[in-house]
């Protein structure tokens, strides 16, 4: 129970504090402010009902993007698993 808590308050802390740089980003010329808003949707979406209907939502719109980017989340995940190192 713990550990869920930790990762709840760690998922809610990162997410939160992109929404945050995408927001600062809209308005600086640094900042890639969408980008940064869509990385922190895609990490709060599990746990916020909104992000969660909004990521859906862009999924139906946008189904050829949601499909590359789970192949190249099997390919990153099979990368690692294969350099994990033998305890």
């Amino acid at each position: 129970m713990k550990k869920t808590l930790l990762k709840k308050f760690l998922r809610h802390s990162l997410g939160w504090s992109f929404i945050l740089l995408g927001i600062l980003g809209c308005f600086l010329p640094i900042l890639q402010g969408v980008l940064f808003l869509f990385v922190g949707s895609l990490i709060l979406a599990p746990e916020v009902p909104f992000f969660h209907r909004q990521l859906g939502r862009f999924r139906t719109r946008h189904p050829r993007i949601f499909f590359n980017a789970r192949l190249l989340i099997r390919r990153v995940k099979r990368f690692f698993h294969r350099r994990r190192l033998p305890l």
